[in-house]
């Protein structure tokens, strides 16, 4: 069954806060240890100019080393997986994880991109690799892999619907995702609507001491006095979603 999603309203919020913001106030949460949750230095944007993507994972394995066991065309699973965009939360964000060690060919081009987008996905996160990044580019759809490979070799889809592994994280069908130039990281669902709402105050303590040490006129002891004013607030959050 799937998980109720966010509004517009908490989707928009979420997108205007890059990814290490989301991170930090997860963190305030203490659901889970500061150092998993978030896709490894092998997931990289390609696009690393574009706005923060914020979705529901629409999760699939791939192979493209060698065809498919049962005869079917190029692009063999497509139609299934977009199908099974109904069986999340919307936006879809298309999720890869490629099986073939080491990759063999890119997961995804500019005709693949187009038919998602075609079809609400708003990005695409693969552990393989990416082609057509100047086509893509154009189409203004977020893309992370890999690398990039020139060659789309046998690409087929192995098994939609699954948990995957991507960049060090297990990813479940339906899973709230946020990334941007920084990288990739989930949200818990028991929390999504609280870490939108509080990103604002977060912002705002850090800038304490952003504002403080560019005002031209920071010290060693008011520079100490600016951190302790960001800590205090930081820590009032903390104490303000343990009562939620």
């Amino acid at each position: 069954m799937s998980i109720p999603g966010l509004s517009q309203k908490e989707l928009d919020l979420l997108r205007r806060y890059d990814t290490p913001t989301i991170c930090n106030v997860i963190e305030l949460f203490h659901v889970r240890p500061p150092n998993v949750g978030y896709m490894d230095s092998r997931i990289k944007a390609c696009f690393p100019e574009m706005p923060p993507l914020v979705g529901y994972a629409a999760t699939a394995t791939l192979r493209t080393a060698a065809p498919a066991r049962e005869n079917s065309t190029f692009g063999g699973g497509l139609d299934k997986q977009i199908a099974a965009f109904g069986d999340i939360s919307s936006p879809p964000i298309v999720v890869f994880q490629d099986l073939d060690d080491p990759t063999a060919a890119a997961s995804l081009g500019d005709v693949m991109c187009s038919i998602y987008k075609s079809f609400a996905a708003v990005g695409l996160i693969t552990s393989g690799a990416a082609r057509d990044l100047e086509q893509v580019r154009k189409l203004g759809f977020p893309v992370f892999s890999n690398g990039t490979i020139c060659s789309h070799g046998f690409w087929h889809i192995e098994s939609i619907h699954i948990p995957v592994h991507v960049g060090g994280v297990g990813v479940y069908p339906g899973d709230l995702l946020h990334g941007d130039l920084n990288g990739v990281t989930t949200i818990p669902h028991d929390i999504a609507s609280d870490v939108a709402h509080i990103c604002p105050e977060y912002v705002a303590a850090e800038q304490v001491i952003l504002e403080h040490v560019t005002s031209g006129s920071a010290t060693i002891e008011s520079l100490a006095a600016a951190k302790a004013e960001c800590q205090h607030m930081i820590d009032a959050l903390g104490e303000r979603v343990a009562k939620r």
